[in-house]
């Protein structure tokens, strides 16, 4: 398509409201609706930005508004009820992650975006950090991968385990990273202060040899996310939140012992902000009908490792109780 996309925001809590920011201040898109129960939020926001507010879905979708795309912005439980209308509308749709709860709400959520023929980009937003970009560029047949995401306890997202709500970040990073079917899961995990597992540990191994060990929680003392990646001629070390990239590859020989000296260097990564980053890759998918970076189908292979992740992790915790 051409000219200004036009984009509605379902949701307007924190994370909507930074949605609805962006879009309002891209040229390539025209923000001209919310949507939120909350009426006051849904107000509040449209008379920030200029558009339309709407405390219904079927308002919306019942006003004969010229929507072109929308960002879903709601709790993963209500992805499939929000999702199912615009899809069945031929809307293209940014869908914040995990695709849904379930594999089988994800895969039909997917299912009919693909039969309606419309784009849909799963809100995977590491995927954006300048850093993991630059690492997919130079990582070359990973052959061990390693992930620490740990982060303090801060009420958040405690109607999900650690999985669903961090780990599944690099789940996907890894299955992006790896050019192999995935061929085993091992995983391990409990409960610390949460009904759920609140720190968790898997292993993936994939047809040409790869591993990946993952680990994740959100009962640390100490934030820390981190991503290692070992190939046969170097290794890969990146901090997910400065976005800083470091290598170590074989230099010259050392006469002493013969063998190769470690040379490290620091890979120049120009940050950006992901979020940023992510909505604009939207609507430049739209306007030219590309695929996204992370598209319906990346979404839900992610969900699908996860939910055998969880699997793996329900069967430790009942064989130790």
């Amino acid at each position: 398509m051409t000219g200004q996309v036009n984009v509605a925001v379902v949701g307007v809590g924190y994370l909507g409201r930074i949605h609805a920011k962006i879009y309002h201040e891209m040229q390539e898109a025209a923000l001209v609706a919310v949507v939120d129960t909350n009426a006051e939020a849904a107000d509040t926001v449209a008379g920030q930005y200029g558009c339309r507010a709407f405390h219904h879905l079927n308002a919306l979708l019942d006003s004969g508004m010229d929507i072109h795309a929308v960002s879903v912005v709601v709790p993963t439980s209500m992805h499939l009820a929000v999702a199912m209308p615009f899809l069945d509308h031929g809307v293209h749709m940014m869908l914040e992650k995990p695709v849904a709860p379930t594999v089988r709400e994800s895969e039909t959520i997917v299912e009919q975006a693909r039969a309606k023929g419309v784009i849909l980009q799963v809100g995977h937003l590491e995927r954006f950090n300048a850093g993991v970009m630059r690492l997919a560029e130079l990582a070359r047949d990973p052959r061990f991968i390693e992930v620490h995401r740990l982060g303090e306890f801060d009420g958040r997202a405690t109607d999900v385990d650690v999985v669903t709500d961090l780990m599944i970040h690099d789940i996907d990073i890894v299955l992006s990273l790896v050019p192999a079917e995935l061929t085993a899961v091992s995983a391990n995990g409990t409960r610390v202060i949460t009904d759920h597992a609140d720190i968790a540990n898997a292993r993936l191994e994939f047809a040409n040899g790869a591993v990946a060990n993952v680990t994740a929680s959100r009962v640390s003392r100490n934030r820390f996310r981190r991503i290692r990646v070992f190939a046969q001629e170097h290794y890969l070390g990146l901090n997910f939140t400065d976005q800083q990239l470091e290598e170590v590859r074989p230099g010259e020989l050392d006469p002493e012992n013969g063998y190769p000296r470690l040379v490290e260097r620091s890979i120049e990564v120009t940050p950006q902000l992901p979020l940023n980053a992510e909505l604009a890759h939207f609507i430049d998918c739209v306007q030219r009908g590309a695929r996204p970076l992370v598209s319906g189908e990346d979404g839900l292979l992610a969900v699908k490792v996860a939910d055998l992740v969880k699997q793996k992790i329900t069967s430790s915790m009942e064989n130790m109780s």
